[in-house]
């Protein structure tokens, strides 16, 4: 890809804000798609008129493709978060090239297009983890705010607290996925009073990398 066309998907350094020249805020759900929360968060979306960024664990992907394909005609955008969830510490050279590359391969058949981003399981990156990510042409992004949606202090009026300092340019970590300790009940209880702390129109995906995205 040529740089003089602005775009430079350069997984070298974790981006974790972005620049807020546009001045958004962005929503980030990671551990699905799931087949009875992801729907309702992308209800509460609608109706706030927020858009936001699913990171996606493949082999989920893969079973609710027709989820993925809806949340993309909506307008959000789909990222990788690898194929199985694995700790990336726990994976060598080949098998992190299979993480990224198979989760980024069920989500091109889900809806038809290779993510651009990617974040690693658990927000721990590897040195083999990282250059796979560079190998698929996806950019890693870990985030500035989470929204502790998981475990004692996962609560609804606590996630909206959390969420609700959040500024232009951060890159906003939820969960819609009941993995671990995750609490999407909480997170899906806390979007409407979060997104009324904001504009409308000012929580977008993710966009396409470029060289102004700072790590």
């Amino acid at each position: 890809m040529s740089a003089s066309t602005g775009l430079q998907r350069d997984a070298g350094a974790p981006a974790r804000r972005l620049p807020n020249r546009a001045n958004h805020v962005y929503l980030t759900f990671d551990d699905g798609p799931d087949a009875h929360w992801t729907p309702r968060m992308l209800a509460a979306l609608e109706r706030g008129q927020a858009r936001a960024s699913f990171f996606v664990i493949g082999q989920l992907a893969q079973r609710c493709a027709p989820l993925l394909r809806q949340a993309h005609v909506a307008g959000h955008a789909i990222c990788n978060h690898g194929w199985s969830h694995r700790h990336p510490w726990t994976l060598g050279r080949a098998r992190a090239a299979q993480e990224v590359r198979d989760g980024a391969d069920a989500i091109a058949q889900a809806i038809g297009a290779r993510p651009a981003w990617f974040r690693p399981p658990h927000g721990r990156l590897s040195p083999w983890l990282a250059a796979a990510a560079r190998a698929e042409q996806q950019r890693i992004v870990l985030w500035s705010v989470s929204a502790v949606d998981w475990g004692p202090f996962g609560a609804p009026e606590q996630v909206a607290r959390r969420v609700g300092r959040a500024r232009a340019g951060d890159v906003v970590l939820l969960h819609d996925g009941p993995w671990l300790q995750n609490r999407p009940a909480s997170t899906l209880g806390a979007l409407p009073v979060v997104l009324e702390r904001f504009a409308h129109g000012c929580c977008a995906p993710l966009p396409v990398p470029d060289a102004t995205l700072g790590g």
